[in-house]
């Protein structure tokens, strides 16, 4: 399937995504995400719309880095999947992190344009340190 204007705008949509998410920016979270969105983590917890604004509103975490590579996108008619390499690093309540995770994030256009309805990562991915 060539690149196209779907295309285009799935992979801005998550790069700008992303960005918000860095940003505590809970305002552009909520334009992109559909209001029945769930997020599913490698340790099979799950996460509302509503979780992750509140979280981006509290500010509990802050984020040094939330940056996505290796991003794929492919569309079929209204559906996209996005599925990209994560790597964040920062501060959640007092503690440091660093990892990196897969992720697909998957978007729905509808009447509105295009809504951001279902992320699943995988686990943390080992580390050079990990002995691996």
């Amino acid at each position: 399937m060539p690149w196209n204007q779907d295309h285009e705008q799935i992979a801005d949509l998550d790069i700008r995504y992303q960005a918000a998410v860095k940003a505590n920016d809970a305002s552009t979270m909520d334009m992109i995400l559909a209001d029945d969105f769930v997020l599913i983590t490698g340790t099979g917890r799950t996460f509302s719309k509503t979780d992750l604004l509140s979280e981006a509103r509290s500010g509990r975490i802050q984020y040094t880095r939330q940056d996505a590579s290796d991003r794929t996108v492919r569309v079929w008619g209204d559906t996209a999947v996005v599925t990209a390499c994560l790597s964040a690093a920062g501060v959640s309540g007092g503690k440091k992190f660093d990892y990196e995770v897969w992720y697909s994030d998957t978007y729905v256009r509808n009447g509105s344009g295009w809504k951001y309805v279902l992320g699943q990562a995988s686990s943390r991915l080992p580390t050079d340190t990990d002995g691996q």
